[in-house]
């Protein structure tokens, strides 16, 4: 099975499970690290996700894995909280950053240089502005767009 079609899949197992809790999905990845497979679910709920959140979470998905039993690699399951300085990925996780510090790193460099902060101000499939700090919105092309994140605000 695919990388996508098990983050995929996990995704669809775990949605019921974040859904009745009140949690906020971030993320799912399948990665192999050295010698090892990690199955990570990144999750968020208002004020925060505990230790005991990602426990719960962690315990109900792992019996539903163990039920469909579709990756064929031995694995860890990791379940955590995606961090304060989290990567924006998906639309729905610009759609909840708009409105906040980000940090835009670029491929190549565009409007005089290849890192940029500010704030979300819009985004769609081709592109996403900002607010920079001289109050002056920058667009960049989603394409040249090597990662984005949020910045930690104090």
């Amino acid at each position: 099975m695919k990388k996508a079609d098990i983050e995929s899949r996990t995704e669809e197992l775990v949605m019921p499970i974040i859904e009745s809790g009140g949690y906020q999905l971030w993320d799912t990845e399948y990665v192999k690290e050295g010698s090892d497979y990690y199955l990570r679910v990144y999750a968020d709920k208002e004020g925060g996700i505990t230790i005991d959140d990602c426990v719960l979470i962690s315990r109900a998905l792992e019996a539903k894995l163990d039920q469909e039993d579709f990756i064929d690699e031995a694995y860890i399951l990791e379940v955590s909280s995606p961090g304060l300085t989290r990567k924006l990925k998906k639309d729905r996780d610009f759609e909840r950053s708009i409105g906040r510090k980000v940090l835009v790193k670029l491929y190549k460099a565009e409007n005089g240089g290849k890192e940029f902060t500010g704030i979300l101000k819009s985004f769609d499939k081709e592109n996403v502005i900002i607010t920079a700090d001289e109050a002056a919105d920058i667009n960049f092309t989603r394409d040249n767009i090597s990662t984005i994140r949020l910045e930690f605000e104090e």
